[in-house]
Formats: structure tokens, C-alpha cells, sequence
């Protein structure tokens, strides 16, 4: 009985080709997978106590902690592929073999791949942004929400999601509005009309910028003449504010109050406008007086 068994089971430890000599079977390769399904649950049950176990300590930021178990979570894969290859029967002669043909396949066509795991860990150990941290990518303002191996996701504030390469991070300039003094500066030009009075001009950008909630009072409002433009006299309502989430709310209200106290006040914002001033050379002149003189009189009366 236990022969016909044997011989029944005999097709799982068929090889089914070789590496460097070593023969891979069915079973084998079962045991692999399990062994890797395994270690990636064990990891995620490690991961759950040390977020429960760091997340006590008051002085340790969620980007600290994400970055930490990420970092487990990457070891826990490698021990678990050693492990599985050791379950195959691959010796370290076969697994130079293996990562010399995977070392060809990098320097081929898996270089972005490398370079975005490379920046992941780059971005996990160095924490230049973290889970959380409000970023400027590409013009675009987002709340990272996770740093993968390959990539990081963003969250735009209308709530697209957005998966930026790790490579990009790195490479590229990204502007971290969490990291260091949360207070920023917000800018909000605007032009009035000739003529009018600047002094009182600027009391009213101050007035409006005491007058929001969101605007620190210390350091406070400012106001900068920035120049005679072409239509308009050019001021710069300079604000700052501890919220850096909410600085296009933060500007747009600072527009809504800025319009209104101008109406108030009677201060105009003028349209843009430009003068076109015609000079005519002698030969047009000449010329104009010619079909001038041969035209009717009838006409030239008229």
C-alpha cells in the first residue's frame, strides 16, 4: 500500500529542469511558495505589534514608525527568499547563478525597477518625506499616504490619487511643507488704478489681513509696493500662517476681502490697457493727400 503511494506521489519529486546542477521539483517549489506565504504573514504580524509597541513612545513621529516597519517588512522578505531557496535545494553556486542572470536582466531592462527600490529605501532610512507629510510634486500640492518599494502614493486635495516612482523623489525638487516651522508666507498680488492713495492702500491690505482668522498676528501682516506696471499700481499682501494645508482657502478668502474692502473704500482695480499711438511717415502723408485731391468735391465736403 504505502509502495502504491509512493509511486502515485512520485510525479511531485520529478525534476523539472535544473539550476546550475540542481534539480527543481514540484514539491520543492510547493514548499517555496508556502514557505514565502509564511514569512510574508509572520512579517505582517511583527509589524503589528512593533506599530502597537512604538506608537506609545510620544517622541517618535508615524513616518518614523512607518519607515521601521517597512524596513521589517523588507528583511522579512529576504530571509524568506534565502529560506525558500534553501527549500528548493539551490546551493550558493546555483544562487550565483541565478543572480548573475538577474544582474544581465537589471542591466537590460530592469534599471527603473532597481532605481525605484534604491529611492524607496533611500526615502524609508533618510525620511526626506513620510507618511503624512504634505509635498509639492510636479506643481502639484499632495498628503503622502504610503512609500512602497517601487513607488509612493499621493493624495491630492480633490482626492485623486497619484503614484509617483521613488526615483522621482529623489532625483527631483520636492517641497515638504510638513518638515521644520509649519508657518509659511502667502503671497497675494494685487494692482490698483493711477491716482490712487498708496498709504491708504496699504492700510486696508493690513486691515484685511488682521481680520482672518487664519493669518498669524505675529509675525503680521505686511505690505510691499512692487512696482509702476503698465496699468496698474503693484502691491503684495504678505501673511503667514500655521495651516499650510489650507493656504489656497487661506488666499482666496484673502482675494473675497480684499475685493470688498476695496469697493468700500473706492479704491479701483483697474482693467489692462493699452494705448497705440500712429505716426504717419511724409510718403504716407503724400500719398493720403493724392486720393484727397482726386476725390470729388462732393466727398470732400461730405
Amino acid at each position: 500500500m504505502n509502495m502504491e503511494i509512493t509511486n502515485k506521489m512520485a510525479w511531485l519529486t520529478q525534476p523539472l529542469f535544473h539550476i546550475g546542477g540542481t534539480a527543481v521539483t514540484l514539491s520543492g517549489i510547493g514548499t517555496a511558495i508556502f514557505i514565502i506565504i509564511l514569512t510574508l504573514i509572520f512579517s505582517k504580524v511583527v509589524q503589528r505589534l512593533v506599530f502597537k509597541a512604538l506608537s506609545k513612545k510620544e517622541k517618535l513621529s508615524k513616518s518614523v514608525i512607518y519607515a521601521f516597519n517597512r524596513m521589517i517588512n523588507y528583511l522579512f522578505i529576504v530571509f524568506g527568499v534565502i529560506i525558500a531557496a534553501e527549500s528548493l535545494g539551490l546551493k550558493l553556486s546555483s544562487l550565483t547563478i541565478v543572480f548573475g542572470f538577474l544582474g544581465v536582466g537589471i542591466g537590460f531592462g530592469l534599471q527603473n525597477l532597481t532605481s525605484n527600490f534604491i529611492s524607496g529605501v533611500i526615502l524609508l532610512l533618510e525620511r526626506p518625506i513620510g507618511v503624512g507629510d504634505l509635498v509639492t510634486v510636479n506643481e502639484r500640492t499632495a498628503e503622502v499616504v504610503a512609500i512602497n518599494m517601487r513607488s509612493t502614493t499621493v493624495r491630492t486635495f480633490d482626492n485623486v490619487m497619484i503614484i509617483v516612482p521613488n526615483s522621482k523623489l529623489i532625483e527631483n525638487e520636492v517641497i515638504n511643507w510638513t518638515v521644520g516651522d509649519p508657518r509659511i508666507r502667502i503671497h497675494c498680488p494685487v494692482g490698483v488704478a493711477y491716482g490712487s492713495d498708496e498709504k491708504k492702500v496699504r492700510e486696508v491690505l493690513i486691515q484685511v489681513g488682521r481680520n482672518n482668522d487664519k493669518v498669524l498676528e505675529k509675525p503680521g501682516p505686511d505690505v510691499r509696493f512692487l512696482e509702476f506696471g503698465d496699468s496698474s499700481l503693484n502691491f503684495d499682501l504678505l501673511v503667514w500662517t500655521g495651516d499650510p494645508e489650507n493656504q489656497k482657502t487661506l488666499r482666496s478668502e484673502l482675494n473675497f476681502a480684499i475685493a470688498e474692502a476695496f469697493r468700500k473704500n473706492e479704491i479701483t482695480i483697474p482693467f489692462p490697457q493699452q494705448d497705440v499711438h500712429l505716426q504717419l511717415t511724409p510718403a504716407i502723408e503724400k500719398l493720403a493727400g493724392i486720393r484727397q485731391e482726386g476725390r470729388p468735391q462732393s466727398e470732400k465736403t461730405n
